[in-house]
């Protein structure tokens, strides 16, 4: 199942008008300003499950980008390997089956931390049925639920002690467009959230859609988490498939914080996905300028243009680093609230699902703007 363009008939026609216009990344502010955040991130580490140590790498065959890069030499091998050397969150979802999964996982951990058993390895859970635009037409049948329960279970016993940081169920949004307003869907992402969150040293991040998605309001987030079991978890995670800009997830991810700290639920924090933001670009500039599919939006041809899909910020979890240029407000926001920026979404991929696509890759490897991590 891949990743769709994102849900208006979910939100109000009214909050789309108001949608505010990207505003593009500043450059970085004052070297004393920076070396705060800087240190601030550093003081904040101790509290950070991602912080420290390896972040184990997948080499193999269930990433579409590592049989590409082996096999590919010179010039091409230096840009794929910009991808097949990233620390990525594979994708977990209904095309495993129940009997499968524990193996799936157990192959991936085993492979992703090459023997270091404190090598942080990122998943993605994305196993609801129905979901994205199905889920607005009809819910769950009892089998259905059944196996979810099933997947997550066998799921969860794999992974065990196991240092890992788990996003669960990109494009969240879809839960609140449930037929009849159920909180089915929901109920069944906080059941995953509850399992996994109990396991010793995995962390919890539920995708909650882009600051876009959400119209600028948290309290759409807040919505969609407090039904999703945020209580019980680290945090959430934004921008999985979208392309929006590291700093609009930034600000607008601090003020899901506060709002959630309003309800009385404090101390959460959150990732933002980075893998295709590198010249960040909102739904509405897509649908204006580029038109087609959103989850397939046009590569960056060269290093120049400025918005189109090429890679963002190489994952790790040193947020308010110098070197990813970030406005001083947004590199402190990250060092208090930011656990590390991810790369959950495939945008070397065709419509961010299958299959490789290898000029894309070439491109998006080719035109970031930022050093490897």
């Amino acid at each position: 199942m891949s990743p769709r363009p994102p849900l208006l008939p979910l939100l109000p026609a009214l909050a789309v008008a108001l949608l505010l216009a990207l505003v593009p990344a500043a450059p970085a502010g004052s070297s004393s300003a920076g070396s705060a955040a800087a240190r601030s991130s550093e003081a904040a580490a101790g509290d950070n499950p991602l912080a420290g140590g390896t972040w184990g790498v997948y080499r193999g065959g269930a990433e579409m980008a590592w049989a590409p890069y082996e096999r590919a030499s010179g010039r091409k091998r230096d840009l794929l390997g910009r991808i097949a050397h990233a620390p990525k969150a594979k994708w977990f979802g209904d095309w495993i089956a129940d009997r499968d999964i524990a193996a799936k996982v157990r192959e991936y951990v085993a492979n992703a931390q090459g023997g270091d058993r404190d090598a942080l390895v990122q998943l993605t859970v994305f196993r609801m049925v129905p979901w994205e635009h199905e889920a607005c037409t009809r819910l769950p049948t009892a089998a259905e639920k059944a196996s979810y329960k099933r997947w997550i279970r066998s799921f969860a016993g794999a992974l065990g002690d196991t240092r890992a940081a788990v996003v669960l169920q990109p494009d969240g949004p879809f839960a609140l467009c449930a037929p009849r307003g159920s909180t089915q869907l929901s109920r069944l992402v906080g059941y995953a959230a509850r399992t996994l969150a109990a396991l010793p040293r995995t962390s919890v991040y539920i995708e909650v859609g882009s600051a876009g998605w959400n119209h600028l309001d948290p309290q759409l987030a807040v919505t969609q988490l407090v039904r999703a079991g945020i209580r019980k978890v680290r945090g959430f995670h934004l921008n999985t498939t979208h392309y929006e800009t590291t700093a609009r997830q930034v600000r607008f991810g601090a003020r899901v914080v506060e709002a959630l700290a309003a309800r009385g639920i404090t101390g959460k924090h959150f990732t933002v996905d980075t893998a295709q933001n590198g010249r960040g670009f909102t739904w509405e500039y897509n649908r204006k300028h580029h038109g087609g599919r959103f989850d397939h939006a046009p590569a960056c041809r060269t290093a120049k243009q400025r918005r189109c899909v090429t890679l963002g910020i190489p994952p790790t979890w040193r947020v308010a680093d110098e070197r990813w240029g970030l406005p001083d407000d947004v590199r402190r926001l990250a060092a208090e609230h930011v656990d590390g920026y991810l790369w959950a979404g495939r945008p070397w991929l065709r419509r961010q699902a299958k299959p490789f696509d290898l000029g894309r890759a070439l491109a998006v490897a080719r035109t970031t703007p930022y050093p490897a991590g």
